[in-house]
C-alpha cells in the first residue's frame, strides 16, 4: 500500500476529540495532514455522517483511527472510496448487524459496566468510579479529573447502532490492544481483531492508549499510513 498523508481520528463515547490531543502534535511532526472530528453521539447513522462529511472535504487516501466505539464509527464509514486503511484503538470492530453494546454484552461483564449512568432522555454517563477508576485507569489525577469533568453524555441509540457493511471487509486494518483495558475487555480486543484479519499489537495501557500511552499509539498509525 503506498503512503497515505491524510489521518482522521475518531473519538470514542464520553469523550472529544481533545483525546487526541498527544497524538495530534506527534502526527502532525512527520509531516501528515490531521483532523479529529466532534462526534455528536447521538446515533451511529450521525456519528457516520460526520466522519463521512470529514473524508469528503480531504484530497486523497485517508487513513480512520477509531477509539473505543469510534471503532463502530469507523467500521460503517469507512467504505467511502477515499478510505484505504482502518486503525483500531482499544476499539470495537464489528461484524454486520453487531453494535458496540451487542458485543460487550457477548463477554463477561468489564469493571466498568456496572457505572453507567442513563439519563430520562436515553443518553447515558460514566459514574466517578466508573471513569477515574476504569475508563480512565492508568491516567494521573491531573489528567483524569478533567477528562471526567467533561465527558460527553453518549445516547444509548449509539451504543445500540448495528453496522451494515462493515469497511474492514474490503479495507487493510490496524489493531492495538490494550491488555489492561477495564473498559472493553482484552479478551474481547483479541476477539475482534482476529476476526477481522488485522495487524495488531498489544500494550500495557488502560483503555485511554492514546493518552497514556500516544508514542505506541502514534507508531501504530504511522506503520498503517506506511510512513514508519
Amino acid at each position: 500500500m503506498s503512503k497515505i498523508s491524510t489521518v482522521i481520528l475518531v473519538h470514542g463515547a464520553w469523550a472529544d476529540g481533545s483525546s487526541w490531543c498527544k497524538v495530534i502534535p506527534l502526527l502532525l511532526a512527520k509531516g501528515l495532514s490531521v483532523t479529529a472530528v466532534q462526534l455528536p453521539l447521538t446515533t451511529l447513522a450521525d456519528d457516520a455522517a460526520t466522519v463521512r462529511r470529514a473524508v469528503a472535504l480531504m484530497q486523497g487516501p485517508v487513513l480512520l483511527v477509531g477509539h473505543s466505539y469510534g471503532g463502530v464509527v469507523i467500521t460503517e464509514a469507512g467504505v467511502d472510496p477515499k478510505v484505504a486503511g482502518l486503525v483500531y484503538i482499544a476499539a470495537f470492530a464489528p461484524k454486520a448487524g453487531e453494535s458496540g453494546g451487542s458485543l460487550l454484552a457477548s463477554v463477561p461483564p468489564s469493571p466498568m459496566a456496572s457505572e453507567f449512568q442513563p439519563d430520562a432522555e436515553g443518553f447515558v454517563k460514566l459514574s466517578r468510579v466508573g471513569f477515574l477508576s476504569h475508563f480512565a485507569s492508568d491516567l494521573p489525577d491531573a489528567e483524569k479529573v478533567p477528562l471526567y469533568t467533561a465527558q460527553a453524555p453518549t445516547s444509548v441509540k449509539a451504543l445500540g447502532g448495528t453496522v451494515s457493511a462493515p469497511a474492514w471487509k474490503a479495507k487493510p486494518s490496524w489493531y492495538l490492544l490494550a491488555t489492561e483495558d477495564h473498559a472493553i475487555p482484552p479478551v474481547l480486543q483479541r476477539t475482534m481483531a482476529g476476526a477481522i484479519d488485522a495487524r495488531t499489537v498489544e500494550v500495557a495501557s488502560g483503555h485511554l492508549a492514546m493518552l497514556s500511552h500516544p508514542h505506541e499509539v502514534v507508531a501504530l498509525i504511522l506503520r498503517a499510513a506506511g510512513n514508519d
